[in-house]
């Protein structure tokens, strides 16, 4: 699935091309994603200029004059600038019509998203997808501290905690293994007992581990690519993620692989200790 850096290489690849540009047309081949795609998405957005490309967790926000546009792009979905006159394959749903690019959604699984948020809603933020999240791991509020007190009295592994976005977003799986273990814990350990000098590398590794994504591109592991249909990269020199069995880049101890909530997890038992 397409987490926070992949998400935010989309952002970036997609934004010089679409922002200040009038959408000239919404092409919605197959509405039948995840949730329907209305009419409304069309009706309120044709003719209008794109005024930002945002992005909040994994959702990517199109800021138009008068409402937001909220794009998710699912298990296997992804957002690609091409050409007029491109011909579509049968997973191209959804088509962004500009003057001289296309903006355009393939999702082979359909669990993708493109929502509607009018700004006679409120906030965008208060929309029902994105009110639970929690905060931005490059959000300068986001440390140790703030993990610290996010995991008191909870019982639960610290990867799930990750994982479940209420505390800090865009962790993923990939991710959320891999700081771990730049952080020196094991996936398992309970939340809440981790002290705060810990709490506090953890916040750093998260930041690290997602800034080195974006970098690489993001993760390439089945069908995500850039907005130019390049892959992504950080998974060819992941320090544990995929490489159960392998020795660890540090010790040399073979990687081990557990699976943790139905997603597996990949460990270093001799540097990840509870």
């Amino acid at each position: 699935m397409p987490e926070l850096p992949e998400i935010e290489v989309t952002r970036r690849g997609i934004a010089p091309y679409i922002e200040g540009r009038c959408l000239q047309r919404l092409e919605v081949r197959n509405p039948r994603l995840r949730w329907p795609v209305t009419k409304e998405v069309e009706t309120a957005t044709v003719g209008r200029p794109v005024l930002e490309a945002g992005r909040r967790g994994k959702y990517l926000l199109l800021r138009f004059d008068n409402g937001t546009q909220l794009i998710h792009l699912g298990m296997s979905g992804s957002l690609r600038l091409v050409d007029p006159g491109t011909p579509p394959t049968p997973h191209d749903h959804v088509d962004w019509i500009f003057d001289d690019r296309i903006m355009r959604l393939r999702d082979p699984r359909r669990f993708g998203a493109v929502l509607w948020h009018p700004d006679t809603d409120g906030a965008v933020l208060a929309h029902p997808r994105l009110a639970s999240l929690g905060i931005e791991p490059f959000d300068e509020a986001f440390d140790g501290g703030l993990l610290y007190r996010g995991t008191r009295n909870r019982t639960t592994a610290i990867k799930q905690v990750l994982l479940s976005g209420d505390l800090v977003v865009g962790v993923g799986n990939i991710y959320a293994s891999e700081s771990l273990f730049r952080a020196g814990i094991h996936p398992a350990a309970p939340a809440g007992r981790l002290g705060r000098a810990r709490c506090d590398r953890l916040a750093v590794e998260i930041r690290a581990t997602l800034r080195d994504a974006i970098a690489a591109g993001g993760s390439s592991l089945r069908d995500f690519v850039g907005s130019d249909g390049s892959s992504g990269y950080f998974q060819v020199d992941s320090r544990v993620y995929g490489r159960e069995a392998l020795p660890c880049r540090i010790c040399s101890t073979p990687i081990k692989r557990i699976v943790q909530f139905q997603r597996a997890t990949f460990y270093c038992p001799r540097c990840q200790r509870f």
